[in-house]
């Protein structure tokens, strides 16, 4: 579906060698004011959607973590309104998928989902944050995509033909830049494409 291969070598196993520190799942209230920016001053909306990206393991234990967070999620749904789904990609990647049109419940689920797999021992487990956003004259897409394992932000921006925006996405760096922890290496700006356009990347 939206992953191209290697995104394990990418947001995975290379990362995880490379991370400077253990990811913290705080560090996702980051979009708490960066969306506010987004709108405020960039002019881009936020989709109201977002996800997180993890690699199963075959246990009991983990399938329990799992278990939990939709168990959080289901609990916290009459509160914050989050709809979420638990979904796999074709490339054996799993998806908590998020939606809510209050941006700082989406966030705040999408911390408590993460958090889970930490206080589970599996927050090695978690590649990515995905969130969504559509420029308000074009309508073209944008992503900020966490990385659990290098512990930063980087912002995507894929085209039509696979191709990316880079001056859109180094705009929303300058402009971001001190809100967010932005990741400087650009090799690790993995890019999560979707399976078509129009679609999302875990879709």
């Amino acid at each position: 579906m939206g992953l191209l291969d290697g995104l394990r070598a990418a947001l995975g196993l290379r990362a995880e060698v490379d991370a400077g520190r253990d990811a913290d799942p705080d560090d996702l209230f980051g979009m708490s004011t960066a969306y506010l920016t987004m709108e405020a001053e960039l002019g881009y909306e936020s989709l109201d959607v977002g996800a997180l990206c993890f690699s199963g393991v075959d246990s009991s234990s983990f399938r329990e973590a799992v278990d939990e967070v939709e168990a959080i999620l289901e609990a916290g749904r009459e509160e914050t309104g989050t709809d979420f789904a638990v979904a796999e990609d074709d490339h054996g990647y799993q998806w908590v998928i998020l939606s809510d049109d209050d941006p700082e419940d989406l966030i705040t689920s999408m911390h408590f989902a993460a958090d889970t797999f930490v206080e589970h021992s599996y927050g090695s487990r978690l590649l990515a944050a995905v969130f969504a956003y559509e420029e308000h004259r074009s309508g073209e897409p944008v992503y900020w995509i966490y990385s659990f394992r290098r512990g930063a932000f980087y912002p995507f921006a894929p085209r039509s033909g696979r191709e990316r925006d880079s001056s859109v996405e180094f705009k929303l760096e300058a402009a971001l830049d001190g809100e967010l922890e932005i990741e400087r290496e650009k090799e690790y700006w993995y890019p999560l494409w979707p399976s078509a356009n129009g679609t999302h990347p875990w879709e």
